[in-house]
């Protein structure tokens, strides 16, 4: 299961062979059944996640009850709630997964060890945290300035594979879009 996570380091930063072993052992295996939850709003989020196998959603629900999904996490991906792990504050977030699926859980602890005991690590979180800022800023920037047809293609385009594997109502809550409007926006797609 750490195979995954090594290259996704090994893409970031350069560590040695014991660097990669200590780091490695500092996260836990969780299995999640599918429809299940890592974490439920109003819960600390006292993890960040590395998803091995599967797909999770990360979403809140609006006061109009209405979900509004941040983003989904498949395989090679990374999912937490930042602001409540960070701060150790109740989560506004669900994360669910959407299939069956794997995930390696560090604690923020066991990152504050890591940071301590093997500098690079802390290079390796900065470099994430950076790509992370850069991807929800153009989603800001997307959903101001793109129509939600021009949205839906990007996000066909930018992730085919998760595409397939994900409801309409699923895609809809991510666009900020009724299900009912993105099915009228694949039924004009598909007679062009």
């Amino acid at each position: 299961m750490t195979e995954l996570l090594i290259q996704n380091i090994l893409n970031h930063i350069t560590l040695s062979k014991k660097e990669i072993d200590s780091f490695c052992n500092l996260f836990d295996q969780k299995e999640v059944q599918k429809k299940h939850f890592l974490l439920r709003e109003g819960q600390i989020c006292k993890f960040e996640g590395f998803v091995t196998k599967g797909l999770f959603r990360v979403y809140n629900i609006d006061n109009n009850g209405f979900e509004q999904v941040l983003y989904f996490a498949q395989e090679n991906w990374w999912i937490t709630d930042i602001d409540s792990f960070t701060n150790e504050t109740p989560s506004q977030l669900y994360i669910q997964a959407l299939e069956e699926s794997e995930v390696l859980l560090i604690s923020k602890k066991d990152k504050e060890l890591a940071y301590d005991n093997i500098p690079k690590i802390e290079k390796l979180f900065r470099v994430m945290t950076q790509k992370t800022h850069i991807s929800l800023q153009r989603r800001m920037i997307d959903n101001l300035s793109k129509t939600a047809d021009q949205r839906y293609i990007d996000f066909i385009e930018k992730y085919p594979n998760l595409f397939q594997r994900l409801t309409n109502v699923q895609i809809a809550a991510y666009l900020g879009i009724s299900h009912e409007f993105l099915s009228k926006i694949r039924r004009k797609i598909a007679s062009k």
